[in-house]
């Protein structure tokens, strides 16, 4: 199995809302309850993908991991990132807002890989660092404390009905990303 990375266009964006639910539903169901995870919605994600790829507002972009021959709810399409200018000031100049990959795809390098396309993405636009907001009872964090994150800020978001405490994890300076992913390609 090869997996490709490239750069994401708002066609893609009904794949990229399979693969989020899908990783939403396997990832969350300690964390939020089962009667929100079974309403996600693929078009009102796939539309709301699709205006910020079209837009590109704050330097907004996506990637995409794409396994060839392999027959997926994204249609082949395996994970994605996006990201773009931090939406807010004050942790850090660049933000990857999403990181969603399949299950089975977990282990094999793709998330590097797709974060090192998001590194030299937000690097192209200058940004001296970065960050991901994480819900502290995901287990991503380990991943991202693994490229060289460390946690810089915490707060309490209001998310389906609860009170969810999550962490930013901050690369700064962005280099620390661009090394932890070195040796991984970014896609032309």
């Amino acid at each position: 199995m090869t997996v490709s990375i490239r750069r994401a266009r708002p066609g893609d964006a009904m794949a990229m809302a399979r693969v989020h639910l899908a990783s939403w539903r396997n990832t969350y169901p300690t964390l939020l309850p089962a009667s929100y995870l079974a309403n996600l919605s693929v078009s009102r994600e796939a539309a709301s993908y699709e205006q910020g790829l079209a837009l590109g507002r704050g330097g907004h972009a996506g990637f995409l991991a794409i396994a060839d021959g392999t027959e997926t709810p994204g249609g082949g399409v395996v994970g994605f990132v996006t990201g773009g200018f931090a939406r807010r000031a004050g942790i850090a100049e660049g933000e990857v807002e999403t990181l969603y990959l399949l299950d089975d795809f977990h282990g094999r390098g793709i998330g590097r890989r797709l974060m090192r396309a998001m590194a030299s993405h937000l690097a192209s636009l200058g940004a001296q660092s970065a960050f991901a907001w994480v819900l502290e009872g995901n287990n991503s964090r380990y991943f991202y404390e693994r490229l060289g994150a460390r946690a810089v800020a915490r707060e309490v978001v209001r998310f389906a009905g609860q009170d969810l405490p999550q962490r930013a994890y901050a690369w700064d300076p962005i280099h620390l990303l661009l090394t932890a992913t070195a040796g991984t390609r970014a896609p032309r």
